[in-house]
């Protein structure tokens, strides 16, 4: 389902002021099934189901006309397929196999495995098919290149892929579990009750493909590798398709088909030697016939007098290379040096020293000439054996390298301070600045170029690159809670940092990998990483740093149990904050103090903090630190007992988070606001701030709101006469 229903079910819901539990017993129906309704994990729910919410809701038969009209809207699932190839010809047995598992996908799901040698064309099969049957998936399409046979660390990790799956279900970053079985058992659980297609490309194993295997509900599989995956057989009733080169007849209509049938009628002889030359690859075949497409009047024989008969793929390679203008040639070269996966143009612009507006038509070429795949609009992938090729005769230039790292480092640096300008930076000031939500679609078309440009700097001796990027990713894997894969690239860019004996690239990579430790529990790793950044801001006489350590600091120390010493902490970073001029920084550790204080139960002293933090945030215009600061306020206030001071400091700091976007922070504090209402014995305020609360927390897909349905339950027969 893409969402119409679930937002029109929840607007009627909300309309008439029921829960989700009031809403379930009223139609007979679970609190699950409700909530799934409402998250959209229901791809077609039964007309008798939603005749009874139509009753429970008490629609009108216009209402109920247009509710029932949502259910069948034609769904907006991901639709992640690359482009199909055009003028796709031959493997008509292949596709009438693959045909066949559409019967076989209406009860279970149903998985192919397309097995073959690289270059015999199983990405191209997989694709043209898919979107060849796409209509029959209305629940979406995945893919994923899981990139099998490249280096080994760019091998994807089964983690990585169910963590991309699950963003394009719509699964809130935050809600996404850590672990691979975790998130493997998310993604079988949304994926159970949808009709989808998901393209598993380029696999290495059956370790790889079997946590990205669905576990129920009606859809299809296809899985393509250079291995034959037999372990996929036993355990998901995988049907095996070996692709073989192209018989005869075959390679005659892909050459047919892309350069025409009379010119090799003219010399049946010449095609047959070029046909044998290329030993029935399809990738050969097409190279081939782009030379033969561009030379009209070459005969045929001078092309086959010219491969070697060995049908050696870097002869055919060499072909398409050599008929190259020279700025696509050299552009080809460099793109050896690029990390991968994808290229764009200003990144090609980058390694090639030009500006980006000359390299689309260089792009072009190598595509049209089939040494590059344009993968997605404007972003263009290489077949494993032509990257092979291209680093063969790479050119081993270290100023293009950096250039490329410069160029990335310019727009990943633009990018993070748009996401976090009140971090602590390690780069100069853009002079300008995308939109939050410009810098949120960089990264996510980037992240995975830019993590293989930190390892791949830190390999090429551009240490300081590497950190620098590293930090930039932080910007973008913090706030989506991907710890992981930020403590994976804050560990190289530490590496690299110590190697290169850069204490301030040294602090840094150790603070933000303090920052993914502490998330993922690993207290006492945090601490250490945080007491060693602390020790080189301090010896670079860094107090800005320092301070931000010892903010860091105190959340772990809290955590730990160690309140005494996280005040310490945080006090210290408030004078640090202080000393360094940085008044924004001081009012968030103010803050942050005065938390920890009103924790111990020293009210007075929180409220000192929190006054003074929220002094500064308002002349300054820092709206989401003044909600998090009369959050604080809220609490203390509550502890106490001022009911009324402490519902008014939670109802402006709602009113601030929902003014700046924080949908988090706005339902965690109206939360608060309903203990605040029914400590005052105001208990149908309060049920109308969880139910607020809950509301948002459903939204984000939020365990938090299991929490507060509990107390809306527990609290519902003090009030069931309020009327609320």
């Amino acid at each position: 389902m893409d969402g119409v229903l679930s937002k029109v079910l929840a607007g009627h819901r909300r309309r008439v002021n029921l829960t989700q539990e009031d809403l379930a017993g009223r139609a007979g129906l679970s609190v699950r099934s409700i909530r799934d309704l409402e998250n959209g994990r229901v791809a077609r729910p039964r007309p008798s189901t939603l005749g009874l919410l139509a009753d429970a809701l008490g629609l009108s038969p216009g209402e109920r006309q247009r509710f029932l009209g949502a259910a069948t809207a034609k769904p907006a699932g991901p639709r992640q397929l690359p482009l199909d190839v055009p003028g796709f010809c031959g493997r008509d047995a292949e596709l009438a196999a693959l045909d066949d598992l559409l019967d076989r996908a209406d009860t279970a799901v149903a998985v192919a495995t397309i097995a073959g040698l690289a270059g015999v064309g199983k990405t191209t099969l997989a694709v043209h098919w898919a979107h060849r049957v796409a209509d029959r998936f209305p629940d979406g399409q995945l893919y994923a290149d899981l990139r099998g046979f490249g280096p080994e660390p760019a091998v994807s990790d089964p983690a990585d892929v169910l963590r991309a799956f699950l963003e394009a279900l719509d699964v809130s970053p935050a809600r996404i579990p850590a672990g691979t079985d975790a998130r493997a058992a998310l993604y079988r659980d949304l994926l159970s009750d949808r009709r989808m297609l998901v393209v598993l490309d380029n696999a290495r194993d059956d370790d790889q493909v079997r946590p990205l295997l669905p576990g129920a509900g009606a859809g299809v599989v296809v899985v393509t590798s250079r291995d034959r995956l037999a372990g996929l057989f036993a355990v998901a009733g995988a049907r095996p398709l070996t692709l073989d080169v192209l018989t005869g007849s075959q390679a005659r209509v892909l050459l047919a088909a892309r350069v025409g049938a009379g010119r090799l009628a003219v010399d049946p002889r010449a095609t047959t030697r070029i046909v044998a030359a290329t030993a029935g690859l399809p990738l050969a075949l097409t190279m081939v016939a782009a030379r033969v497409a561009v030379h009209p009047a070459f005969p045929l024989a001078a092309f086959a007098d010219d491969l070697d008969v060995t049908a050696d793929l870097r002869r055919v390679f060499s072909w398409s290379y050599g008929a190259l203008a020279e700025p696509a040639a050299h552009l080809f070269r460099l793109l050896g040096l690029h990390p991968g996966p994808e290229v764009t143009a200003p990144a090609a612009a980058a390694l090639a020293g030009r500006p980006a507006g000359g390299m689309t038509p260089c792009l072009r070429e190598l595509a049209r000439l089939h040494l590059l795949v344009e993968h997605r609009p404007g972003r263009f992938l290489m077949h494993d054996l032509v990257r092979d090729y291209a680093a063969a005769i790479a050119e081993q230039d270290r100023d293009a390298r950096e250039r490329l790292y410069r160029h990335l480092l310019a727009e990943a640096g633009a990018a993070a301070a748009a996401l976090q300008p009140q971090w602590l930076t390690p780069l100069p000031q853009p002079a300008v600045t995308p939109a939050p939500e410009a810098a949120r679609r960089f990264f996510a078309a980037e992240h995975q170029v830019l993590t293989a440009t930190v390892r791949q700097a830190a390999e090429q001796g551009f240490d300081g690159y590497a950190w620098r990027l590293a930090w930039c990713l932080a910007a973008w894997l913090t706030p989506g809670g991907r710890w992981v894969d930020s403590a994976v690239v804050q560990r190289i860019a530490l590496d690299a940092a110590r190697r290169c004996g850069d204490p301030l690239g040294t602090a840094t990579a150790s603070r933000m990998l303090a920052r993914a430790e502490t998330r993922l529990g690993h207290l006492d790793d945090a601490e250490s990483h945080l007491r060693e950044a602390y020790d080189l801001y301090r010896d670079l006489g860094d107090l800005g740093g320092q301070a931000q350590t010892l903010h860091n600091l105190a959340e772990i120390l809290q955590m730990a149990g160690r309140s005494g010493e996280a005040v310490t902490a945080a006090g210290d970073a408030v004078a640090l904050h202080r000393r360094a001029g940085h008044r924004d920084r001081e009012a968030r550790s103010l803050n942050a103090l005065g938390w920890l204080l009103g924790l111990d139960a020293n009210y007075a002293e929180a409220i000192a903090c929190c006054t003074a933090a929220l002094a500064v945030q308002r002349e300054r215009g820092d709206r989401n630190g003044q909600g998090a600061t009369l959050d604080s306020l809220a609490f203390t206030y509550d502890r106490l007992g001022k009911p009324a001071r402490a519902a008014a400091a939670a109802e402006e700091a709602v009113r601030l988070f929902r003014e700046s976007g924080d949908r988090y922070h706005e339902a965690e504090t109206l939360g608060r606001l309903g203990d605040i209402r029914t400590a005052a014995g105001e208990h149908a305020a309060a049920a109308h701030a969880w139910r607020a609360a809950v509301r948002i927390f459903d939204d984000l897909d939020d365990p938090a709101a299991a929490g507060l349905r509990r107390r809306l339950g527990s609290a519902a027969p003090a009030h069931a006469g309020s009327g609320s």
